[in-house]
Formats: C-alpha cells, structure tokens, sequence
C-alpha cells in the first residue's frame, strides 16, 4: 500500500515537472522569436544562462559546480557527455557556444533553441565541412569566445568514458587557445551515489529519459572545471588522449 502511494506521488510530482517544463520551452521559443533580435549578443547570452538555470529548476535537478568556470574567452570547454540535460547544465554553469551536429539546426522548437543560443553546426561526415569548421572557430577565439565540444561525438552510458575524437581540437592547436577540461556527472541528493536516471544511451528513449530525471527525487547535476591549458607542443591527438584522462578524473571527482 504504502509503495503504490508513492509511486502515485512520484508519478504526479513527474507529471507537474513535465507540464512546468514544457511551458519554460515554449516561453524560450517566445523569447527567441519576439526579443531576441531587439538585444545585443551578451544580452542574449545573459537570457540562454538564465533560461537554462530555470529548466533545471524546473526538471526538479540541483546544479552543483566545482572548480572555476571561464569567466571569458578565448577557451574551448571539452566534456563528457551523458545527457539530453548536458547542454542546459553547461549553460546554466556558464554560457558558451556549442559545436554540434548540423541535423539539431532543423529539429522543431529544440533546433530554433539551439541557433539562438549560439551553436555552431558542423556535418561530421563531411571533411571539406570539418575544415570550414575549424576556421569558424579560429574566428571565435579571435572574438574571445568560449565555445563547446563533447569530444566522444555522442552520449556515453556515465559508466565508461568513450575515446575522444581529436579533429575539433585543431582549432586550438592552430589559435594557441586554451582548452577546459569540464567532467560532468549526475549524483542521488539522498544517497551521494552516482546517478544514471538521465542517461540517454544505446536503446534508451528520450521520453524515458525524461520521465525518469523527472521522477527522481533530489537528482544533481555536477559540473566540474578542470584547469585550462594549452597545447605545449602537443598535436590534437596527443592532446586528445591527455584531455580524455582529466576529464575521466574530473567526473569521477
């Protein structure tokens, strides 16, 4: 009796997240339509910040960080990847713009998000493409902007780190450009132990992603900031491999 009450609770504290939640999106895809083109680009930076702190609020997620984010640019923050929340929690740790694969551009609502947040789209099968992006991100650290990467190319189960692809660190390598390590990890508020409820991996569903970090009770989200670096000599691949350590010890830490 007592089980089936608080699978009845759970169940609608996860409902009530979820209609909170998809109101926050909808009132970001208002934001971006009808404000967005009337502000500067720190102003709108400000606003992505902001709006990704309260989709955390709202997802029932408590963001924790370690160490010291950029306070600006030029950097290249490189990460794990676990999560659909993984770019929300980046951003609500510390704007930046992300490198992403060009088919999020035309996803409904998530893509119009995405665009205005910054995002910069590559097509990852395509070489000639992955040289015009490596010079889109010259120019970025030129402008002295932080930008994002999830060198694994795609979600991990938080379990085991995948190897790191190296071919966006090139941009680094080329500008001299520090590179952060970031490790992200999910925690259980009430026990302290690693968190897989917002895993999204192999046979895993969004919606049962989803459900499931809106289910949970005390979820942390933990970013953790490594120390910046540069490439002392190191090629991408070199690097790669000492960036995929510190990032294994940073979201274990």
């Amino acid at each position: 009796m007592a089980n089936g009450l608080h699978r009845i609770k759970t169940s609608i504290r996860a409902v009530w997240r979820g209609i909170r939640l998809l109101a926050h999106v909808a009132k970001g895809a208002w934001i971006v339509a009808f404000r967005f083109p009337q502000l500067h680009y720190w102003q709108q930076h400000e606003h992505v910040q902001a709006w990704a702190a309260t989709l955390m609020v709202r997802a029932g997620v408590q963001l924790q960080i370690k160490g010291e984010p950029p306070a600006k640019g030029p950097v290249m923050l490189v990460s794990n990847h676990i999560s659909w929340l993984d770019i929300p929690m980046l951003h609500a740790a510390r704007h930046c713009r992300f490198i992403s694969k060009s088919d999020v551009k035309g996803w409904p609502i998530i893509g119009t998000l995405a665009t205005a947040a910054g995002t910069l789209y590559i097509q990852r099968s395509s070489r000639r493409d992955a040289m015009r992006m490596v010079g889109a991100m010259e120019e970025a650290f030129k402008r002295g902007e932080i930008l994002a990467v999830f060198p694994e190319g795609t979600t991990g189960d938080g379990r085991e780190l995948l190897s790191f692809h190296s071919n966006l660190l090139e941009a680094a390598v080329q500008c001299d450009a520090p590179v952060q390590p970031v490790g992200l990890s999910f925690v259980d508020g009430r026990t302290g132990e690693v968190s897989y409820a917002a895993t999204y991996v192999g046979d895993e569903t969004l919606l049962g992603s989803i459900w499931r970090v809106l289910s949970s009770d005390q979820l942390m989200a933990v970013v953790h900031y490594g120390q910046a670096q540069t490439a002392q000599g190191r090629d991408r691949r070199a690097w790669a491999k000492d960036l995929h350590a510190e990032v294994d010890r940073l979201r274990k830490g």
